[in-house]
């Protein structure tokens, strides 16, 4: 398996519109694949589509604001499954595959100020093919078991353990926290939530391999 072979598998959907979802353990590569599978369907459109015809729309804009998670107590987990608004994810995922509407507007997450942000991507009517990221996708406790039925199909990142784990250091102190907290946050509370994640790796309807997530350019997130 290489990228070709997942750009085949992605340009497929062309009709009717449909929703790819690309899940595995905090670091492991979801968003680098996403973009760059976006980026590479829409300079080669299928016949009569236009650009448009692919768009990415991440789950990390379902966080739930700092002040929130404060008033819950749970800033200190961010990232694990209770501080997303799994319910309002599920909600667009519906919205955007029943494709009745001339745009839906999805939020993102600014990284920079570790915040959503509500109303940022537009997804057009032309969008045929949807490409969705982020950690929960195969976890069927609570609302997200509301999010699978709604993707056609789910492909799970396999980056190796310790690979991750670097590029998620290295992501944290990026991203203003100390060397030592980025190591104690990766230990202590990502490495829980890509615990979890991994139990649901058997329900993925393709594995993406190390060797393939390597092989991908760093757009700028993982």
């Amino acid at each position: 398996m290489n990228l070709d072979d997942l750009l085949a598998r992605a340009r497929a959907w062309s009709g009717r519109r449909a929703l790819l979802g690309i899940t595995g353990g905090p670091g492991a590569g979801k968003t680098t694949l996403a973009v760059t599978l976006t980026r590479l369907l829409r300079q080669e459109p299928p016949p009569g589509l236009t650009p448009d015809w692919v768009a990415h729309v991440p789950m990390d804009g379902f966080h739930l604001a700092d002040v929130e998670l404060d008033r819950l107590g749970r800033r200190e987990r961010k990232g694990a499954p209770d501080t997303f608004d799994a319910a309002g994810y599920a909600a667009l995922l519906r919205r955007l595959r029943e494709d009745e509407e001339d745009v839906v507007y999805a939020p993102a997450f600014e990284r920079d100020l570790e915040q959503p942000i509500a109303g940022s991507i537009p997804v057009p009517r032309a969008a045929r093919l949807i490409i969705t990221e982020g950690n929960y996708l195969l976890l069927d406790e609570g609302d997200w078991g509301r999010v699978r039925p709604w993707l056609d199909e789910v492909w799970y990142c396999d980056l190796d353990h310790a690979e991750r784990v670097d590029r998620l250091v290295t992501r944290h102190i990026r991203f203003g926290k100390p060397p030592e907290h980025a190591v104690s946050w990766v230990a202590e509370v990502d490495q829980r939530n890509a615990d979890l994640i991994a139990t649901t790796k058997p329900k993925a309807d393709l594995i993406v391999p190390d060797a393939v997530i390597r092989s991908i350019e760093h757009p700028g997130g993982m």
